[in-house]
């Protein structure tokens, strides 16, 4: 077994890792395998990034002999004992349980169960049409962020390479290896700040500023909205803009803008218990049982599901999920969900930023 260690220098990581956990507790693992599947293939590098005395570095343990897949996982488990944090990409579906199985295949005691787990990959990938990435490899995401890599081989390329190593071992080879693990560590710490855009949708977005603003359409029709003026958990590395739902958001730095339509018309709320109202047809309104007896009998109706409703003229925001109460309708059968934009709500700039949450996560899993 092989063991190599380097300090990434000059290298600063350009996101506020403490926000995941101290930097001194987090110990971020790629591995290298000759194939998917544990059984069938062999585990032949564990490379972890950490930080220590106030730089990033790395330390690989290589197995230069097919056998020594339980000397590199007892050194690697060995040395992450100190630490409560284990970062990976994708690595639930991969990393994790690769080495689980090599564990249980070689009778190692072992587990991770005790670390806190983050797999950079699950937080970025559902916003993979919000970015407008083509998918979510890592290097995809390198792209996305400017980050070129020194490695000339694909891991695929490396597992025949890694196969001529073990029976003619070479320098070429070794370094070849062990340099694309090493990117991939680097690259995981390159790409935490694609992490914003995951901030910015679950962290502590703040609403600075709203205004209702009257605009006219393409075709020149007056339309409304409300622009709210947004400041982000964390600075955005590349400026985003979406629009979807008929709402737009852009984002650059920590300022964000997001505009969403404010609609000024009658809209209808809808009972839930019908069966103790009455419809006045010629009014276009329910009426509770207890106070509509004084109506004649051929003035109104049983009310249904679809007619038992009030109206109101009134300014109101679209929700794709009740959020706020009551919910205001078009029609019974409307899929558009609406509330009003109350006096009090102008005043409530909490219920402006959950409004923010609300849409932001619209825009992202419906871009």
């Amino acid at each position: 077994m092989r063991i190599e260690q380097e300090t990434l220098e000059p290298f600063e990581v350009s996101y506020p890792v403490e926000l995941l956990a101290d930097p001194e507790k987090l110990l971020f693992l790629d591995i290298e395998t000759t194939g998917f599947t544990a059984r069938s293939s062999y585990l032949y590098l564990i490379g972890c990034a950490y930080f220590s005395g106030g730089h990033w570095r790395t330390i690989q343990w290589f197995a230069e002999t097919y056998e020594q897949e339980k000397d590199i996982l007892e050194a690697f488990f060995a040395f992450r004992k100190d630490y409560t944090h284990l970062v990976h990409f994708n690595g639930n579906q991969f990393d994790l349980t690769f080495i689980r199985q090599k564990c249980q295949d070689l009778h190692l005691y072992y587990d991770l169960d005790q670390m806190t787990g983050i797999d950079l990959y699950k937080r970025i990938s559902p916003l993979k049409q919000f970015l407008k990435l083509p998918n979510c490899k890592q290097k995809t995401m390198e792209t996305f962020l400017g980050i070129d890599r020194k490695d000339a081989f694909s891991g695929g390329e490396l597992i025949g390479i890694y196969h001529d190593y073990v029976q003619n071992p070479s320098e070429f080879s070794r370094n070849s290896l062990l340099l694309h693990n090493e990117d991939d560590l680097r690259g995981m710490l390159q790409i935490l700040p694609m992490l914003t855009y995951y901030d910015m949708m679950n962290g502590e977005l703040r609403v600075r500023k709203v205004q209702a603003n009257s605009y006219k359409d393409y075709n020149g029709l007056p339309k409304q909205e409300v622009v709210m003026q947004l400041g982000l958990p964390t600075d955005l590395p590349r400026p985003v803009s979406v629009f979807a739902c008929g709402c737009f958001f852009h984002g650059e730095g920590q300022d964000g803008q997001l505009k969403v339509p404010l609609f000024t018309e009658e809209m209808k709320y809808f009972y839930a218990n019908f069966k103790e109202y009455y419809y006045l047809p010629e009014e276009d309104v329910a009426l509770h049982k207890s106070v509509a007896t004084f109506v004649a009998p051929d003035h109104r109706t049983q009310a249904t599901a679809a007619t038992c409703y009030t109206r109101k003229m009134s300014s109101y925001l679209p929700q794709w999920e009740v959020l706020f109460e009551p919910i205001f309708r078009r029609e019974y059968h409307s899929r558009e969900l609406f509330f009003e934009l109350t006096d009090e709500m102008k005043r409530d700039r909490n219920a402006f930023t959950a409004y923010a949450k609300h849409v932001l996560g619209v825009l992202a899993s419906n871009y």
